[in-house]
């Protein structure tokens, strides 16, 4: 969940506070957004899909990041926690402290009630700018629900997929994730 906190913070200054902060925060268009904790659902559907990632990858010269590796965005500067990264070139970084990556190739999100319209929305719009980001991953942690979306020259195209049986493959990337993989052990809560 993030919380938006009306600020006058530039950019450089939010990175020096975000540095010493107890607790992460992201950054859009002059908002710092705290973040709140995740749920049971929101840590297992990234855990399993970061365990899929890496394991397909670790062989390859690619990284693959869960939700501390902090973004940038550019040209509004905006600084997001994707809750998993990965990057498939060599790794740059806004400064030799190593904590904000500038060049992801998928970029994985895990929904709740209160951050999907932010995450389809501002975040994604945002995330667009990003030149070296090919995937852009929507999973949903109250049904079984991923959305693909990719970059098709200067468009973005998406599919959708509902079915356990069904594979998402990141072409990006090179990998595949079922997603039965991705929702192992979780279980949805009846409305």
């Amino acid at each position: 969940m993030a919380i938006a906190v009306q600020t006058q913070l530039t950019p450089e200054e939010y990175l020096a506070w975000e540095r010493k902060a107890p607790f992460k925060n992201e950054y859009l268009s002059g908002q710092i957004l705290a973040m709140s904790g995740a749920s049971r659902a929101h840590n297992l559907i990234t855990g399993n899909i970061f365990n899929g990632l890496y394991n397909q990858l670790m062989e390859r010269d690619c990284e693959v990041y869960t939700g501390e590796m902090r973004v940038k965005a550019r040209p509004i500067t905006s600084y997001f926690y994707p809750d998993v990264a990965v990057v498939c070139d060599e790794p740059r970084f806004e400064d030799d402290v190593f904590d904000t990556l500038l060049n992801p190739t998928v970029v994985v999100e895990v929904l709740s009630r209160s951050t999907a319209a932010y995450d389809k929305g501002e975040k994604f719009e945002a995330y667009k700018q990003i030149t070296s980001l090919q995937e852009y991953i929507l999973v949903s942690q109250e049904r079984v629900n991923v959305e693909r979306h990719f970059r098709l020259g200067t468009q973005w195209k998406a599919f959708e997929f509902r079915e356990p049986a069904e594979v998402l493959t990141l072409d990006s990337i090179r990998c595949e994730l079922s997603l039965g993989h991705i929702y192992r052990r979780v279980k949805f809560t009846k409305e």
